[in-house]
């Protein structure tokens, strides 16, 4: 017995590390419910939970404008999205989509750019990203501080078709056509690309960040050597604390290669406040009253700031399943979902952060670009093309509802169901989508149940 005590602690890690029911290993918890996504790491220390409550402090609180007599909280805008992380990652889950003509839902935003023509243009968004528009520069930003005008309003038409499956079942899907109206500072550029991009969901980030390079690497070399469609990429994108080019992880195309470095250009974009990383106001030339207008000093974002916010973004912890399905996981295998839905990894040994090293996680994403057909087509980032994008991780899947007031799935929200997700595939995704066109209600309902308990 005393030598069965010993091994415990050698045991039980081990099991822990290797249960699909723990998505994101030991640090997931037993919540399942609207706040599923906003619970730190089930594993962290006493003083680790003490700075993910600052740090959850800073990412909910709102900003104001400056001046002001609160230093640490002002210099929102001039020209902004939203105020707050939380408006836009409700619940730390994913936003809320456009809905009708005229509405302003922070939690969507638009991403401008202009394709690249020139040879020294194609070399600038290789290396630093896209090329902004030069009037409203790369995002279009609806709200502003008093005495700056808005840059103007977001207008969506949603259109839809109907897609029938091979069991004669009726599926309605829709789409966005978005325009941008009541301009204030001139028109946009003729050549102009609109990309509107719903926030994601927050969980697990932190453990996607402690993938090993050296396994996206093999991602990218397994699916070279098929002998199908499916060929995904890495998109090697700049980091800017270190000057180089990285594999990039984050954002809807893989556009940013850490964590630090998302946090601060969404504080950077989507509320208009600067940093070390991003220490230029987001103001063009051409809108002279916001360049002009007050701010919250050099860098309205402190490091210590940034730190709090990136200890709390990486240790929000992945919500643990209630059950498997094994008839649905064999139907996504079958299906060739698995390829791109890479399952597991076991993440990075970091003394440093003890809580995230040595997971076994599910996330289920091989963290490459992935052509998804010309129906998703929006804009180019770094080595993404217009139809690629990042394989989104599934792990929260079937949460989305206990946390949302709705399902919006896909970069604009288009999808309001995991089966409309899943028809908008296509590109590398045909034969996949094939697949499940055919599938009987059955096993289409297995398929569906396995992609819900994740």
């Amino acid at each position: 017995m005393k030598k069965i005590l010993q091994l415990l602690p050698l045991i039980l890690p081990i099991y822990t590390f290797s249960n699909p029911l723990l998505p994101g290993g030991q640090t997931s918890q037993p919540f399942i419910n609207k706040y599923s996504f906003n619970q730190e790491a089930n594993n962290l220390t006493l003083e680790e939970k003490l700075d993910f409550s600052v740090g959850n402090g800073f990412f909910k609180n709102p900003w104001i404008f400056s001046p002001a007599t609160t230093i640490a909280r002002d210099g929102l805008g001039p020209l902004f999205n939203t105020n707050s992380c939380e408006k836009c990652h409700i619940q730390d889950g994913r936003g809320e989509r456009l809905v009708q003509t005229g509405t302003q839902k922070v939690s969507t935003l638009i991403r401008l750019s202009i394709p690249a023509v020139t040879s020294e243009q194609i070399t600038n968004q290789l290396k630093y990203g896209p090329i902004p528009d030069p009037i409203y520069g790369g995002q279009f930003q609806p709200l502003s501080s008093p005495n700056v005008p808005a840059e103007g309003v977001v207008n969506v038409i949603w259109h839809s078709k109907i897609e029938i499956l091979a069991d004669n079942t009726e599926i309605e899907l829709q789409w966005p056509e978005i325009s941008l109206n009541q301009l204030q500072y001139g028109e946009l550029n003729e050549q102009i690309q609109l990309s509107p991009r719903i926030a994601p969901a927050m969980m697990g980030l932190g453990l996607l960040e402690q993938i090993d390079e050296l396994d996206i690497l093999q991602n990218q070399i397994n699916q070279t050597h098929r002998t199908d469609e499916i060929k995904g990429k890495i998109n090697w994108v700049w980091d800017r604390q270190k000057q180089s080019t990285s594999i990039g992880k984050f954002g809807w195309k893989a556009s940013q290669p850490t964590l630090n470095q998302q946090n601060a250009a969404a504080f950077h974009g989507d509320l208009g406040l600067t940093s070390s990383l991003f220490d230029h106001p987001t103001c063009t030339n051409h809108q002279t009253a916001c360049l002009q207008a007050p701010n919250g000093g050099e860098f309205e974002v402190s490091n210590n700031i940034l730190a709090f916010i990136e200890h709390y973004t990486r240790h929000l912890n992945v919500p643990k399943r209630s059950k498997l399905e094994p008839e649905g996981e064999k139907i996504f295998h079958d299906a060739k979902c698995a390829i791109c839905h890479r399952p597991s990894y076991i993440t990075k040994t970091q003394n440093k952060l003890p809580a995230l090293s040595n997971q076994t996680i599910y996330p289920y994403t091989d963290l490459l670009l992935h052509d998804l057909g010309p129906l998703l087509a929006t804009n180019e980032e770094f080595l993404a093309t217009q139809s690629q994008w990042r394989t989104a991780p599934l792990w929260g899947l079937g949460k989305h509802k206990l946390v949302s007031s709705e399902i919006a799935l896909l970069h604009d929200g288009r999808a309001t169901s995991i089966l409309e997700a899943i028809l908008w595939h296509g590109g590398e995704a045909q034969e996949s989508v094939k697949i499940v066109k055919q599938l009987s209600s059955e096993q289409r309902q297995s398929l569906l149940a396995f992609l819900e308990s994740l």
